[in-house]
């Protein structure tokens, strides 16, 4: 199977793709019909991809394009996830749904919450959640593209952030990812978020 990953040249998940036989292209550029009829690819599998993928190439490949997710979808679709899963006090962890129309509001594949420690930074949560996905992807990957998974649709509400909506509390992360988790409870809880 010709695979067009979207996302990062240095994925692990790329590998992961190629361990079962599967041909991978790579882009982290917006899609055009050019570079489909160029590569013709059969799969999508987009992961960190900047680009909201079109109606028209959703429509070329129906049940044939899936992102991961660092949510719990319904929870936290959009941008920066992992922080509003925090700051929001929402359910902690990953997804792989199908994408469509909306952002991250296709049906879910499976998922999976991932547990924290309080002690940990930021960033060392977002590295085992890399690896969960990662996991979870390989575990996966087979039934995904053979159409043999099974998938439900979200169910609630939610939540959706956009990444103007983080400015407001920039003063939190001035020391960028390297925040430890505990810190970002207690803002949360300072500033009286709505659990």
């Amino acid at each position: 199977m010709k695979v067009l990953f979207l996302g990062n040249v240095g994925s692990p998940l790329v590998e992961i793709i190629r361990s079962f036989d599967d041909e991978v292209i790579i882009s982290s550029e917006k899609i055009t019909a050019e570079f489909l009829d160029l590569h013709q690819p059969d799969f999508m599998v987009s992961y960190g991809y900047p680009f909201i993928i079109e109606e028209w190439v959703l429509k070329q490949y129906p049940n044939k394009i899936i992102n991961l997710h660092r949510s719990y979808l319904p929870w936290n679709r959009g941008a920066e996830p992992v922080i509003w899963s925090f700051l929001e006090n929402t359910r902690k962890g990953i997804t792989i749904h199908y994408v469509d129309q909306g952002i991250d509001t296709g049906d879910i594949i499976v998922q999976k919450e991932v547990d924290y420690k309080l002690e940990e930074s930021l960033n060392e949560h977002y590295k085992n959640l890399q690896a969960e996905l990662e996991s979870l992807f390989k575990h996966h990957w087979e039934s995904i593209k053979n159409g043999t998974c099974n998938s439900l649709e979200q169910q609630g509400e939610g939540s959706f952030h956009l990444q103007r909506d983080k400015e407001k509390y920039l003063e939190l992360f001035k020391n960028g990812e390297d925040i430890i988790i505990k810190e970002i409870l207690k803002f949360a809880e300072e500033r009286s978020f709505d659990y």
